[in-house]
């Protein structure tokens, strides 16, 4: 069974960075597609980036193309993301999860691996 656990959030001002980390436990990370998802107050939960397993290809998507960056460290058994140039609109909770299809994860959204999210906010 995996586990995932969030840090790094807090309260930044626009134009600044954060790097977010996802801490895994119970299982080899090098066998899961990982992902970072995030939910605002009142919206649906949304994907943000995932990298997969196979050949460490990312995805993004395009309101944070260029200004976020997904990396993982298989020997840490840890995924992070590195978000720069924030925006008022990042705020939210941000989620990582995990599952051996990146299909699973990243379109259909059915992974059965999450973390309990951090919660980031861009505010002046």
């Amino acid at each position: 069974q995996l586990q995932l656990v969030e840090s790094g959030g807090g309260l930044v001002q626009p134009g600044g960075s954060l790097r977010l980390s996802c801490a895994t436990s119970g299982s080899t990370l090098e066998d899961y597609a990982t992902g970072w998802f995030r939910q605002a107050p009142g919206k649906e939960r949304e994907g943000v980036s995932c990298i997969s397993s196979s050949d460490g290809s990312t995805t993004y998507a395009d309101s944070v193309k260029g200004r976020f960056t997904i990396s993982r460290d298989n020997a840490k058994n840890t995924v992070y993301l590195q978000m720069n140039s924030l925006k008022p609109e990042d705020t939210a909770v941000y989620y990582c999860a995990a599952d051996k299809s990146v299909l699973r994860l990243w379109v259909l959204r059915l992974s059965d691996y999450w973390g309990q999210g951090t919660q980031v906010t861009v505010s002046s």
